[in-house]
């Protein structure tokens, strides 16, 4: 067994996400469903899809769904509730070799973080797996929270993903969720993750309207572009929308990869910035479509 005073690891890689599909945990039919949805990772809940009076029975079930989703080749999540009490058992229930990350909601701040880590270290080295196995996402839902987000996403090396819950954080802010009144707001949350070194998740916007696809394929094209990594998806419907958009196009890696083999040749002769098709290029590009390369690489090609 794993001392359980050993220090997990140095932060590891982000995960290889664009969608995460919540799945209420105590849904049968829509576990036995969700691996074919086409989502990279299935984020099990017992937060807000599960009754107060089901929260107990729900935590039972965790173990044997997340087998049933990892065996089905999925990556999985799962949501867990505040306040501490439920969130401690939640995690003891969640803590396992099927489940790679746990969702805290409600984050309060850095202590907090590190409060939760500690649980998880303890259920991990219980149950002999190695100490840093379980990434940790953490959810901004709060003014306070908003206000320590670097030092939040900096609290752990478990912690491989941040977003902003949108309907709280307005509800908390006294403002109705909409692109406008979150874009600042989630902008100020993507540049957080990227200076703690984590991936940010979300949208510019908010994710309940998911009946009209073709406004909310429009929206999610505008969060790429804003920096997101990844997105949650409420309905599978969203998942290869999401994917599409977070994605990247055989068309775009092609320009990549001649923008990175040109920019080695210009850097061999002694050139930093050059001209390609008729505009400049430097450093910073070359690196970004280093970056994209490497998505599509992890990806594959999207349509």
């Amino acid at each position: 067994m794993p001392a359980l005073n050993a220090s997990p690891p140095a932060r590891p890689p982000a995960p290889a996400w664009r969608s995460i599909l919540y799945v209420p945990v105590n849904v049968p039919r829509f576990i036995e469903k969700a691996p074919h949805a086409g989502a990279d990772a299935i984020q099990l809940d017992l937060e807000d899809s599960i009754a107060p009076d089901s929260k107990a029975s729900a935590r039972g079930l965790v173990r044997a769904a997340a087998q049933t989703l990892t065996a089905a080749g999925a990556e999985v999540l799962v949501r867990i509730n505040r306040p501490i009490a439920m969130a401690v058992r939640d995690i003891e229930a969640a803590v396992g070799p099927d489940v790679m990350a746990i969702s805290i909601t409600k984050v309060a701040s850095p202590d907090h973080v590190r409060l939760l880590d500690e649980v998880v270290s303890e259920c991990e080295a219980r149950e002999g797996m190695a100490q840093g196995h379980t990434r940790l996402l953490v959810m901004i839902e709060t003014p306070q929270a908003f206000e320590a987000m670097r030092e939040i996403a900096a609290a752990s090396p478990r912690v491989a993903a941040m977003s902003l819950g949108a309907e709280d954080f307005a509800l908390e802010c006294g403002f109705t969720p909409s692109e406008e009144t979150l874009l600042l707001p989630k902008q100020m949350m993507v540049i957080a993750a990227r200076a703690a070194g984590v991936m940010p998740v979300g949208y510019i916007g908010s994710v309940v309207n998911f009946s009209d696809e073709e406004a909310f394929a429009d929206m999610v094209r505008r969060s790429r572009r804003f920096g997101f990594d990844a997105a949650t998806c409420i309905h599978p419907r969203q998942v290869a929308i999401v994917n599409r958009a977070y994605g990247v196009t055989l068309g775009e890696a092609e320009q990549a990869r001649r923008l990175i083999d040109e920019g080695a040749r210009q850097l061999a002769a002694g050139r930093g910035a050059f001209q390609l098709d008729g505009k400049m290029v430097d450093a910073p590009l070359v690196a970004r479509a280093s970056r994209l390369l490497a998505r599509f690489e992890a990806f594959g090609q999207t349509a």
